[in-house]
């Protein structure tokens, strides 16, 4: 990031790499104070969901949480206290990230903190995945090179696609955690116990399971339509995102949720084709 101490860029480097994830390759399309943005955007939203997954007390959680409130708002009254909130704070006056993403973020993560999410209804779950995951995808459009209407509305229904396959991913691993995410309607009209445990076995779970799939798959889709109205070469990073976990969802419906305990993920070789398709190597 221009302007960025060094130091501070290897700190956030360093957060992003030690992820594990493919973010950090994902992002070399981008030009280097592009990228250093969505590497501070993403520490920032690596560091609250660290926080909103600790196993210690909500009481323990909500300080650490209402801390980086407070770091974002004094974000946007010119002032940094750590190497994150530094290279964000240049970020902001380059791209005009938005204060209430940030804090939408936050708001999630509290969600997860606080509440022991079970059976949410459908709004309650689509204010959740606009806070974890389409918030998430403004503050990016923008560092991408996009800060247009239609580029909001790509992140609308590419964060919600792009959550609700993590759910449709994760019900085992959540429900480990005593959670389930999947819609009370769903469950409700196929007959199945609110009850994470009770859900994980219910003969009715795939189908539900496949009802949710096709609204991620109408959000994927919508998320493209939209992305043809956007800048083209602003829209690369999202459209890798939008296919990679396009076939991550169809790997899921191949699947069929019938062995919920074993992971399903893509292949290196299909992850490699997709970013050679993409232009992203």
């Amino acid at each position: 990031m221009t302007g960025a101490d060094p130091a501070d860029l290897a700190a956030v480097d360093a957060i992003v790499r030690a992820s594990g994830t493919s973010f950090y390759r994902g992002m070399a399309v981008l030009a280097p104070d592009r990228r250093n943005a969505m590497y501070a955007i993403y520490a920032f939203c690596r560091i609250v969901d660290d926080i909103a997954d600790d196993e210690t007390p909500f009481e323990t959680k909500k300080p650490r949480l209402d801390a980086w409130r407070a770091r974002i708002a004094a974000l946007y009254a010119g002032q940094a206290d750590e190497p994150v909130t530094r290279v964000l704070k240049l970020a902001i006056a380059a791209y005009d990230l938005r204060q209430i993403d940030f804090q939408a973020v936050i708001d999630g993560m509290q969600t997860d903190a606080e509440t022991t999410v079970v059976a949410p209804n459908m709004d309650a779950l689509d204010l959740y995945c606009d806070q974890v995951a389409s918030a998430v995808g403004r503050l990016s459009v923008r560092a991408f090179g996009d800060a247009s209407d239609h580029a909001d509305i790509v992140a609308y229904h590419l964060g919600r696609a792009l959550q609700l396959t993590n759910i449709l991913r994760d019900i085992a691993e959540d429900a480990g955690r005593d959670r389930l995410y999947l819609p009370r309607e769903l469950l409700e009209a196929a007959k199945i116990p609110l009850n994470p445990a009770a859900a994980l076995v219910h003969p009715a779970l795939p189908t539900v399971c496949a009802e949710l799939a096709d609204i991620a798959q109408g959000h994927f889709e919508d998320a493209a339509a939209w992305m043809d109205q956007c800048d083209k070469r602003a829209m690369k990073p999202a459209r890798l995102m939008g296919a990679t976990y396009a076939a991550l969802l169809q790997a899921l419906r191949r699947a069929g949720w019938r062995n919920l305990h074993r992971p399903v993920k893509l292949s290196k070789l299909r992850k490699l084709w997709l970013a050679l398709r993409y232009g992203l190597l």
